[in-house]
């Protein structure tokens, strides 16, 4: 039984032309759209020894950047630092204690990653579980919002990213797993997470459409 999160070695992020096909034909709406930037802590990006981390933090930061200035809402997901054995749950046995582990060591663990810091106008949800939804007021807000479509962005992609999208789907909003801005423990997992949302749940895209689909200039050189 494995209680930590694995060394991640470096892997290419898919382009376009390797994301598996859809069953929809859905197109984010910046009316309708709220973008969910997933568990970008120190401590979930410590594994990483480099790529895909700093490519997938640009995106996240040009899709949330673009966000605000679009209407669109921005919700972030974070962990506590410390967490209650009762409210933490099974997660303990798959997982050991999480942050709480290395906090001492990094008192700055439970953090957002800086370049990703959320703005004043953005919601920050207290991570309880893979789901963003679960034990979170997050269905609510969306609702609230008039927002029907959820953005996904983060790690890892076949961890909490791909719970999230399948419990968007259940609830009737449609979840788009943007494919350039989540990383995951390895390019399988990720293709295996692209593969299952596209068949299943959602639509797989990229940070270069999400973006011309909620009104921004495509940035030159934007993986395609």
């Amino acid at each position: 039984m494995s209680v930590s999160l694995p060394e991640i070695r470096q892997y290419p992020l898919p382009t376009e032309g390797e994301l598996p096909t859809g069953r929809v034909r859905w197109r984010p709406d910046p009316s309708r759209a709220a973008l969910l930037v997933h568990d970008m802590q120190r401590y979930f990006l410590r594994p990483y020894a480099g790529a895909p981390v700093p490519e997938v933090t640009g995106n996240i930061g040009r899709l949330a950047e673009h966000a605000r200035r679009a209407g669109v809402p921005v919700f972030y997901t974070a962990q506590p630092g410390r967490q209650d054995p009762k409210e933490r749950g099974l997660l303990t046995e798959f997982w050991g204690e999480g942050i709480g582990t290395v906090i001492d060591s990094d008192p700055q663990a439970a953090e957002i990653v800086p370049a990703l810091a959320p703005a004043a106008s953005d919601t920050v949800l207290v991570k309880w579980r893979y789901s963003a939804f679960q034990r979170s007021p997050l269905a609510e807000r969306l609702a609230a919002l008039g927002r029907d479509q959820l953005l996904i962005t983060g790690v890892y992609a076949h961890i909490g990213c791909q719970a999230t999208a399948v419990e968007a789907f259940m609830r009737d909003v449609q979840p788009f797993l943007v494919a350039d801005a989540v990383a995951d423990f390895s390019r399988a997992h990720h293709d295996q997470t692209c593969v299952y949302v596209a068949q299943r749940c959602g639509v797989v895209t990229t940070t270069a459409d999400t973006l011309s689909a909620l009104g921004a200039p495509t940035p030159a050189g934007a993986t395609r």
